[in-house]
């Protein structure tokens, strides 16, 4: 299976499914710090040294976010953590397109 980081999202504009637990499982697989809530969505929390850090993060998820097209939920919280939350809004749930974001911004997270 190709890596994720290296796809593009796909516009998408509803008319679909949402991925089913045995659909997004091998996906999950690839971006293993990432969790499932309620069949729906990611998410992940990141903690850094300081607000600072933290902020040029944020940054960053949204840059790559503008660049495909597929914007997370993004709250900084506690000066120093940031969670993400992914999910595609047009179908109400998971597509690979979830797990596309959540992989480029684990890569960020490798170059830190």
């Amino acid at each position: 299976m190709e890596m994720l980081s290296e796809k593009k999202c796909v516009p998408c504009e509803g008319g679909v499914d949402p991925l089913t637990p045995d659909e997004y499982k091998p996906y999950l697989d690839m971006v293993e710090h990432w969790t499932v809530i309620d069949d729906k969505r990611i998410e992940r929390e990141f903690s850094f040294q300081n607000f600072a850090g933290a902020l040029a993060f944020v940054n960053e998820i949204g840059k790559i976010a503008e660049e495909e097209g597929h914007h997370p939920d993004i709250f900084l919280h506690d000066y120093k953590k940031v969670k993400a939350s992914l999910w595609t809004h047009a179908i109400g749930g998971l597509s690979i397109n979830d797990f596309i974001m959540a992989s480029k911004i684990d890569r960020i997270t490798m170059i830190e």
